[in-house]
């Protein structure tokens, strides 16, 4: 079956192709010398195109199509995590372990599924394999037949010759999935924030405004702004000016105590996208959205608009539970809060569920041996396969097949996979990565001297253990 597609679409593909071959030195745009046709120019050309049929080109020629089924997203997840080292050593940010059983990045994807969104490209980049046997290992569930999918897509470098510059030059190298999957509007993710929201209520505030670009915002306190990258709206909630950091943050039009902050979360018109990093490329530039792209959009008379983040995590307090796990200590932070009587972020809730990989294994067990040894835990996360022996385990987030001997004394402290926590042991306040073995009677967390020889410190006295680290 012949398909067609639009104008803009068209026009913007034959831009990103003359450019590619203006970087490329060894190539040359005159089709009498036999070159044959890069899938762009194919691509532009619909006449020439014909198609598989699938149950999805079904539906669209039907005209059944709905807006979720032509919508794609794009989780920017190649970063590479500077201010988490040495969690992110041997692994990407968004593959860093949350609250015992997750990763980062399940957060994001848990929203996409929730959100009716099935067809997602994981951009990755540094250090990417833990990530890309995660998302293999716990996001099949998708039915290829049906259009869905969760792809891991590590730079091509199809159109330059170069790692990604910037959040917008990594969308600018996989304009060719955008030729491939065709989407009318594309969302765009960061995959390391914790957060519940329903992307579909942001894609029809989308299109009710007839939007170019739609931000997704929350508010945040003035003394907070200056951090952020902070949208100026009017009273419809369109956005008139963005800076990034700014020394004099504005305020929402109605609310002077407040500034609209930039989530991270974007959703574009396909064209619209596809021009402007295209224009942005060209240019001297961060190729970064926010620093970039927002302000010449904003600038240059685009529809942008600012939604209203929308939170669909339950909780008692009601307060909007948004997360940048960016430094070590808002990392321990938002984990001691999942051990909290009343936490702020609810991992409980069966009508909006964050997504895992399941691990097999044997159930956690306590041993209580007798006087004097006894196996003590409150405030605490268990993992598959986690034994305390006759050990006091206090405010913990405790990963799978961890083992806590007798005697010993852990508090305030996130155990990751595999760590086995000697006889007589002290710690507290400690972040201990996989597989760390700990000899009996050691003691972290109580003499900051010599935490600071031996290991990795925060600024305000989080211990972090490498992974894999030899403790004697």
């Amino acid at each position: 079956m012949e398909e067609t597609l639009d104008t803009d679409h068209i026009d913007a593909l034959r831009e990103q192709r003359e450019y590619s071959l203006s970087q490329d030195s060894g190539s040359n745009n005159n089709a009498s010398d036999g070159a044959q046709p890069s899938p762009v120019e194919a691509y532009a050309r619909p006449g020439a195109v014909r198609f598989a049929p699938t149950i999805g080109r079904g539906q669209a020629a039907r005209g059944q199509e709905s807006a979720l089924q032509q919508t794609l997203v794009m989780v920017l997840a190649g970063g590479q995590g500077e201010r988490l080292y040495p969690l992110t050593k041997d692994r990407a940010k968004p593959a860093v372990p949350f609250g015992a059983v997750y990763r980062i990045i399940d957060f994001a994807l848990s929203n996409c599924l929730n959100s009716g969104m099935r067809r997602i490209l994981v951009l990755t980049q540094y250090k990417s394999l833990s990530l890309q046997r995660h998302i293999q290992e716990t996001w099949g569930l998708f039915n290829p037949t049906l259009g869905e999918y969760v792809d891991v897509i590590p730079p091509q470098q199809r159109n330059v010759k170069r790692w990604y510059q910037g959040t917008a030059d990594a969308i600018f190298q996989n304009i060719y999935m955008l030729e491939q999957e065709r989407p009318r509007w594309v969302v765009i993710l960061g995959g390391d924030h914790i957060y519940k929201m329903d992307y579909a209520k942001m894609l029809d505030f989308h299109l009710k405004n007839e939007a170019d670009l739609t931000i997704a915002c929350t508010k945040v306190p003035l003394a907070e702004a200056s951090r952020m990258g902070i949208a100026a709206t009017d009273e419809n909630n369109r956005i008139v000016g963005f800076v990034e950091k700014p020394k004099k943050p504005p305020t929402i039009h109605d609310d002077p105590l407040n500034s609209y902050a930039s989530m991270g979360i974007y959703i574009f018109s396909t064209d619209v996208l596809v021009r402007r990093v295209i224009e942005d490329v060209k240019q001297d530039t961060e190729h970064d959205f926010g620093k970039n792209i927002i302000p010449k959009m904003v600038r240059g008379g685009d529809r942008v608009f600012a939604y209203p983040f929308v939170d669909e995590n339950r909780n008692e307090t009601g307060e909007p539970y948004w997360r940048d796990i960016g430094t070590l200590s808002s990392y321990y932070e938002a984990n001691m809060d999942l051990v909290t009587q009343s936490p702020r972020f609810n991992l409980y809730d069966d009508q909006w569920p964050i997504r895992r990989r399941s691990q097999p294994g044997p159930p956690t067990k306590t041993i209580c041996y007798g006087t004097g040894r006894k196996a003590i835990t409150y405030d605490s996360l268990m993992s598959t396969g986690t034994i305390i022996s006759g050990a006091a385990v206090e405010r913990c987030i405790v990963g799978p097949r961890c083992y806590v001997h007798s005697w010993a004394s852990v508090a305030d402290t996130i155990l990751l996979d595999d760590v086995e926590i000697g006889r007589h042991c002290r710690i507290r306040r400690a972040i201990i990565d996989k597989h760390v073995k700990i000899p009996a009677g050691t003691e972290i967390g109580y003499d900051p001297k010599e935490d600071k020889r031996r290991f990795t410190v925060s600024e305000d006295g989080i211990i972090v253990i490498s992974k894999g680290m030899i403790l004697r």
